[in-house]
């Protein structure tokens, strides 16, 4: 006898086709999910003209959509950083009613809070009397204290704030609730997943939220570098946290004249950045593209040989993923969401234990597959090997089974 699909309601504040970050990871696992089981989405009215041109040209009879935001005259909060935090806490609160409501309606198996995906923020959803997931959430990765002092005023400042909200946060009775009420709490990384067990969550698995769509699993051919021409790239916002600064002293540092060093984005960083090129007598071969749209930066991706990505504390770094779909080896810093998504096979990755050492090692590295096209290669066919394994579709799988455990334990209950 066939079993019925699961009546699933999940949160995704942050929803969007054709993403990448949280609204691509709202977006696909629902899509992934609404394979399995029935999914209503509950999300933001703001999302709505873009998943409803995509649900019109996809059509997915299982995959339904609430929209929910507060009155007007409060969303002028969400134009700044700390004001999207304000405005998230409370259409949390608030979206608890519509959710009830829906409840009511419906008879949800199960609710699964997917974004935002801060630990230290609750979802008001668990304390409805339904079995509760929450996660993958992140935010448990700090920057290694070592690397403090190579900050600027700003990013020492946001450390600063940071380290202040999480901590609030972990003192929130709601979050605490939140954690205490999972059945199940996925953690992006190791770190993060500690600091959930220390508020009171049970079942604690580390489980990524990032995946790639099939088509973004396409190598490129590797490009013929001549005396060490590589083209090496770094992509995101322009802010501390990323660790471009230590990009551009490795790549100073590795001594490779013929070589180049692409930066994709843009954000308060910047005018850092390009002061310390000139400093350090590379800024004829530190090129800056500013924002570009998703597909033109993936495009600028496979025009490169090797992702170069310091960051200092990522929960994710999808682009990590991005570039082993390309067929390109990943540098990245062994902390946080790279540590455990970088194939080592696939990639190099560097300890971070102070800021002039880890400049060192990851100059060494930048040096080493300059200077080894064999290795280079290798490590490209690896990445493209691995990319594979990294698919939403195999996402969707493994959070099914999560699904049917969890119903099921509540059932024999």
């Amino acid at each position: 006898m066939p079993v019925r699909p699961l009546r699933v309601l999940l949160s995704a504040y942050a929803c969007e086709p054709d993403k990448g970050s949280e609204p691509g990871v709202g977006w696909n696992i629902a899509w992934e999910m609404a394979r399995y089981d029935q999914i209503w989405v509950l999300t933001r009215a703001n999302n709505r003209p873009e998943i409803e041109a995509a649900v019109r040209r996809l059509h997915h009879p299982r995959l339904r959509f609430i929209y929910h935001d507060l009155p007007a005259a409060v969303r002028w909060w969400k134009r700044g950083a700390r004001g999207v935090q304000t405005y998230y806490y409370l259409w949390q609160a608030t979206a608890h009613r519509v959710a009830r409501r829906l409840h009511n309606e419906v008879d949800f198996d199960l609710i699964h809070h997917l974004t935002f995906a801060k630990y230290w923020a609750p979802s008001f959803l668990a304390l409805l009397p339904v079995p509760f997931i929450w996660g993958p959430v992140g935010g448990g990765e700090s920057a290694p204290r070592a690397f403090r002092t190579s900050l600027s005023f700003a990013g020492r400042r946001d450390e600063t704030l940071r380290d202040m909200a999480r901590w609030v946060g972990e003192h929130d009775p709601f979050v605490r609730a939140t954690a205490r009420r999972s059945r199940v709490a996925l953690a992006r990384t190791e770190e993060t997943a500690e600091r959930l067990r220390r508020l009171g969550a049970g079942d604690v698995r580390v489980f990524s939220e990032l995946g790639l769509r099939r088509e973004e699993v396409n190598p490129a051919p590797t490009r013929p570098a001549i005396d060490g021409g590589l083209r090496f790239v770094s992509i995101g916002q322009l802010r501390h946290l990323k660790g471009f600064h230590l990009g551009i002293r490795a790549f100073a540092l590795a001594g490779l004249p013929t070589a180049e060093y692409w930066i994709v984005g843009d954000g308060p960083e910047r005018g850092r950045l390009e002061a310390s090129a000139a400093a350090l007598g590379v800024s004829d071969r530190v090129r800056f593209f500013g924002w570009l749209k998703r597909e033109e930066t993936l495009r600028r991706l496979k025009e490169c040989d090797v992702l170069l990505h310091p960051s200092l504390h990522d929960s994710g770094g999808l682009v990590c993923l991005e570039a082993m779909g390309a067929g390109r080896p990943v540098v990245c810093l062994d902390v946080g969401g790279p540590a455990e998504h970088v194939d080592p096979a696939a990639g190099i990755r560097v300890s971070a234990r102070g800021p002039d050492q880890t400049v060192c090692e990851l100059a060494a590295a930048l040096r080493t597959l300059a200077c080894s096209p064999s290795l280079r290669q290798a490590m490209s066919e690896a990445a493209s090997r691995y990319s594979k394994s990294l698919l939403w579709e195999r996402k969707g799988q493994l959070l099914k089974c999560i699904y049917d455990d969890t119903v099921q334990d509540c059932t024999r209950r």
